[in-house]
């Protein structure tokens, strides 16, 4: 690669080519997006974020060459989009008939569970690529699809990390209990590491501006295993003066030692993912939420891996790759200081 040049089209992400045998941090593709309850679309995040990822230029003013050991994107994620196409037509019988009196219809019920069979096989899938690729050495990142996509990454990191801290930057606390019937739902994935995963330790959550009240309950009575810090908090805190270094520093000091950082992209103000399935007004900027990654790195903790998710391409406009732009410069930020922190560049 000649990092003055313009990248094949036909290279990997950020215009690399890299075998997942060679690269010190491997990317896992899920295209899956069947139990979103708003907008999909989200299973077109990977291939999108991939395109978008060869018009970044490859110094960075904070990591300088984060990729020089080399970073892949796995292949292989094809039987995904069938088995999402799949679910999906499933799913949405399931969500148009959510809430209506009288509950689930007996028709929906096999639907209703073709969708959690689904969910089950993207865990294991997940899973049995995470855990090779952390057996071989590489450090290891899921790049979504919904929210739900990540569950077997983080299994398979809080088996080798008992006691790891996620940092979890959203709009949304994902702590709803089996969302409209779906086991692995999107709004469910902080529900099920807490309750699923033993290794799981405390959550730290940002950004949150949308919360039901099981979910708000379920924070109060965490006992400090949830820490959340609210989006109007952060905000009415910045308006009385507190500046956002001191804000992050905070933020960083209720971590543990080693770090998984669940980034969905809906946690950024929403002119920067307006395509995403669920956008809320307000939100963190784009320096704001990669400060807060890089004060991870910087306070000696180590981020174990992470995951970006609900990056959605635009459906006006198919050129537009906004979305995927800004997805693939946080996909990049996530990637070096996860490298940095691990002592790798």
């Amino acid at each position: 690669m000649d990092p003055n040049s313009a990248c094949d089209p036909d290279s990997g992400i950020f215009g690399l080519d890299v075998a997942p045998e060679d690269a010190v941090l491997q990317l896992i593709p899920v295209p899956w997006d069947a139990t979103t309850s708003y907008r999909d679309g989200a299973h077109r995040g990977p291939p999108a974020i991939l395109r978008a990822s060869h018009q970044l230029d490859m110094q960075d003013r904070a990591l300088g060459v984060p990729y020089i050991d080399g970073i892949c994107m796995q292949g292989g994620a094809e039987e995904l989009l069938a088995l999402n196409h799949e679910c999906r037509a499933a799913a949405e019988r399931v969500i148009a008939a959510a809430g209506r009196p009288g509950g689930l219809r007996p028709e929906l019920v096999e639907s209703l569970a073709a969708v959690n069979r689904g969910s089950q096989r993207v865990n294991t899938w997940v899973y049995e690529r995470a855990c090779a690729a952390l057996d071989a050495g590489a450090a290891v990142g899921v790049v979504g699809g919904d929210h739900a996509s990540p569950f077997g990454l983080i299994r398979a990191l809080a088996e080798r990390n008992p006691g790891m801290g996620i940092l979890h930057v959203d709009a949304h606390a994902d702590l709803r209990r089996e969302y409209e019937g779906f086991e692995h739902s999107h709004a469910s994935i902080m529900d099920n590491a807490l309750r699923r995963i033993d290794g799981v330790a405390r959550l730290v959550q940002v950004g949150i501006r949308d919360f039901c009240e099981e979910e708000r309950q379920r924070i109060v009575g965490a006992e400090g295993r949830i820490v959340t810090f609210y989006d109007l908090d952060l905000a009415e805190r910045r308006f009385a003066g507190e500046t956002w270094a001191a804000l992050t520093a905070e933020i960083v000091a209720s971590l543990p030692a080693r770090v998984y950082v669940s980034f969905d992209i809906d946690g950024l103000s929403p002119d920067l993912c307006p395509g995403t399935g669920t956008p809320v007004p307000g939100g963190l900027s784009f320096h704001e939420a990669t400060h807060l990654i890089a004060a991870v790195a910087r306070s000696g903790r180590t981020i174990v891996g992470f995951d970006l998710c609900e990056v959605s391409p635009s459906r006006v406009d198919p050129e537009d790759e906004w979305d995927a732009n800004v997805g693939a410069r946080i996909l990049f930020k996530l990637c070096g200081w996860t490298l940095r922190s691990q002592g790798r560049i």
